[in-house]
């Protein structure tokens, strides 16, 4: 009778610890689940794939699925529902504020001008850099058609210029580098960042922009093979001094953009958008964690970190979640 009574105090404990546990555990720390869909700016592309492929490290029951496709179809596809995030390259207009876009800030990087390594002027380039007013001349004006006009003395080479065909915000924030809008920058229109990057590289009369993370490869940190970043003359002085001197390697231009040396634009801040705050858990959850614990690899995907005043006002977002 004993042994009875101790065998159903044992299970009686047993199971009052249990469900005490279970409760606790339930109290928030319900292991997220679901899906999670984004599409939009390939410049946001590939940070946005190493945060999704960390963040299902710790959430194994949460799939990502991200569709590159340009910041327009980003912001198109979230405020139609079409994805729960949209990746947005660029500012934020009114009239999308108006038809419910909230987004928040997650990180920085900037569009840079693009030229094949064996460009006939390269060398002079390097050395003298190409002037703002220079580059109005070739995607905006149309003033400027031979290399001749950009490095004087040299032989007469037509520009062959390339733009891109999708709305994008790499192409938009150039274009407001320039003076101009998306619609102005003359060119051969390519799709993608990875497009104008091809075109550039097989073309040694080429000349695009890119994204810093399709002109720098993510592995050496050096241009990419084919391609070699222009030097920009942001004071038009006709060379490249030492504080302009950051196109070399992705560590250059990063730190660049983080001091303000490289400016805004063509520098800028990247988005994701959805229509209206998210309502899904596994949604606001992954906002919350890139903005905190998912910026330790901003870095190592190459891009600029917000500052942390700015990542606090991000944050506030959410109060009330």
């Amino acid at each position: 009778m004993k042994k009875t009574l101790s065998a159903l105090l044992v299970v009686s404990l047993l199971f009052s610890f249990g469900c005490r546990q279970k409760s606790q555990d339930d109290v928030g720390t319900t292991e997220l689940k679901g899906t999670i869909t984004l599409s939009g700016a390939w410049a946001l592309y590939p940070m946005v794939v190493k945060w999704g492929e960390e963040f299902q490290k710790i959430h194994p029951n949460v799939r990502i699925d991200i569709a590159a496709g340009g910041a327009g179809k980003g912001m198109a596809d979230a405020l139609a529902k079409v994805v729960d995030l949209g990746m947005v390259s660029r500012e934020i207009y009114p009239e999308e504020v108006e038809k419910g876009a909230w987004w928040v800030s997650v990180t920085k990087d900037a569009v840079v001008p693009t030229i094949n390594e064996e460009n006939p002027v390269l060398e002079n380039l390097l050395i003298k850099g190409i002037k703002k007013e220079t580059l109005t001349g070739i995607w905006i004006t149309g003033k400027i058609k031979n290399w001749r006009e950009v490095i004087e003395g040299e032989d007469k080479h037509a520009i062959h210029i390339y733009t891109r065909s999708d709305a994008c915000g790499a192409a938009k924030t150039w274009a407001k580098f320039l003076g101009g809008k998306q619609e102005d920058l003359l060119g051969i229109g390519v799709y993608g960042d990875p497009g104008v990057a091809e075109a550039v590289r097989k073309d040694n009369l080429g000349i695009g922009y890119n994204n810093i993370n399709y002109a720098y490869d993510s592995k050496t940190k050096k241009q990419i093979k084919g391609i070699t970043v222009v030097p920009v003359d942001f004071n038009g002085n006709g060379k490249i001094n030492e504080d302009e001197n950051f196109f070399e390697t992705r560590e250059d231009i990063v730190k660049a953009i983080s001091t303000g040396k490289y400016p805004s634009p063509p520098a800028r801040d990247l988005h994701l958008v959805s229509q209206g705050k998210p309502g899904r858990k596994v949604v606001i959850e992954f906002l919350k964690w890139v903005l905190t614990k998912g910026q330790q690899y901003i870095p190592e995907a190459g891009y600029i970190d917000l500052e942390e005043k700015r990542l606090e006002e991000e944050l506030k977002k959410f109060e009330g979640d």
